[in-house]
């Protein structure tokens, strides 16, 4: 992403926030996985889309209309002896020089600067709860300052939070993120692929969670979310992890797995035989599965809300449970009734950006939103049949079937970012037995 695409975003925003105001974004800490050992080091979403700054111990400060520079940064200065160990830091200088930053300053003078800068705000802008210690250290320079509202010194009066602009702001892609976006499903498509043609009975799951990670990293990318390798009744656990089992013969297997490429997510779920061929049953389901899908992203248009395209997954997905007699009754009822969700019992979709679920709001008030174009949403219907389902009969039961695309609002047709991988069942099979 261009620097200019950086400096775009904060002048959007800053005009949202207008005048006599600061916004304070900090950086993501460094987690620790077990003892000294850090987990590998993920930008905080909101800090890095507005700055492209990817290092810890950071905060971004921006302040509207403020003649001696409107965007701070404070980060960690230069050190040669940790930088032997860690690798190379912006330092101060560098801040300004690559990214964009009027001034910045060494993070740990914050104290002594950042509360002279609040003392010229009537407020401040800041999401509270998810830096906890950050939280206090930011009520306690407001606080100072109060302390000294008898002395004249104009202190800022309200806290305001901060996601509701800029997550709305990060719900409408531009063309630089798009183009990320694409990038992401298209290396994601190609894991997806190469798990197919190396799936087999005998193997097991992580065998297969292992050449979806190969295919990740090689493209410089890294998983979105924990992957998904299910096989068999462990294809019907909507979060399963253990990826541990072995693939039987004659078993389904699905897979859910994404990558984030330079901070964006895709996000993809395809589910297909081991062997090669579906069963009578399993092919069953999965038109099911696939007929609810391709109706659902048909709603994905501009002046839809938000849940039309659930709802013509929902009549679908029941529509044919009632045909394969898995349900029994009329159809207005059923849908009614939600007499489908012992089988599907999720939504259909999600926004995806720089978070595999992405924030913004679903709905404006008790409304559903009107979707738009630049919105990116997955579009993911399933049906799940684990072993001891009492309302199915038993030759019904193991089988699991989610579907799972990346589709981007435009003014037209939908646009499926992520269709490099079969979904049609006779494709499917076509592919696994091809060379």
């Amino acid at each position: 992403m261009k620097k200019e695409e950086f400096t775009r975003r904060r002048r959007q925003l800053m005009r949202m926030l207008g005048k006599d105001t600061i916004a304070i974004v900090p950086a993501a800490p460094v987690r620790h996985r077990n003892s000294d050992v850090e987990y590998a080091y993920r930008q905080d979403s909101n800090f890095y889309y507005l700055t492209g700054f990817d290092e810890p111990e950071a905060v971004a400060v921006l302040m509207p209309g403020r003649p001696q520079g409107e965007y701070v940064l404070f980060v960690r200065d230069r050190d040669p002896v940790r930088e032997a160990w860690d690798g190379s830091r912006a330092g101060p200088e560098g801040a300004v020089a690559r990214h964009g930053a009027d001034d910045a300053f060494p993070v740990a003078d914050i104290d002594e600067i950042l509360p002279g800068l609040l003392e010229r705000c009537s407020s401040v802008h800041y999401t509270m709860g998810i830096h906890p210690d950050f939280d206090q250290r930011i009520i306690g320079w407001v606080n100072g300052l109060r302390a000294q509202a008898k002395h004249g010194l104009h202190t800022p009066q309200e806290f305001v939070a901060l996601d509701h602009l800029l997550h709305d702001m990060r719900v409408y892609k531009s063309s630089p993120e798009l183009d990320t976006l694409r990038r992401s499903a298209t290396i994601a498509a190609g894991a997806h692929r190469r798990a197919m043609k190396f799936a087999a009975p005998g193997r097991h799951e992580y065998e297969v969670m292992a050449e979806i990670l190969h295919e990740f990293h090689r493209h410089k990318a890294d998983i979105s979310y924990h992957p998904i390798v299910g096989g068999g009744a462990n294809s019907c656990v909507l979060h399963y992890r253990a990826n541990s089992a072995r693939l039987e013969d004659g078993d389904l297997l699905l897979i859910d797995a994404g990558c984030e490429y330079d901070y964006y997510a895709s996000d993809i779920t395809r589910t297909f035989p081991i062997n090669g061929r579906f069963s009578e049953r399993q092919r069953a389901i999965y038109e099911v599965v696939l007929e609810a899908q391709q109706a659902a992203i048909d709603k994905v248009r501009p002046g839809n809300h938000w849940n039309e395209p659930h709802e013509a997954a929902v009549k679908a997905v029941t529509q044919g449970l009632l045909r394969l007699g898995l349900l029994k009754g009329k159809l207005p009822k059923l849908i009614k009734d939600e007499a489908y969700k012992p089988f599907f019992m999720h939504r259909s979709g999600h926004w995806l950006g720089m978070d595999v679920h992405d924030v913004g709001e679903y709905k404006v008030g008790e409304d559903w939103r009107l979707l738009e174009p630049g919105m990116v949403t997955t579009i993911e219907p399933g049906i799940y049949i684990p072993p001891g389902t009492k309302i199915a009969p038993r030759d019904w039961w193991g089988i699991g079937v989610r579907i799972e695309d990346d589709v981007v609002v435009t003014k037209g047709d939908p646009e499926v970012i992520s269709g490099g991988v079969p979904t049609d069942p006779d494709e499917i099979e076509r592919f696994m037995q091809s060379a």
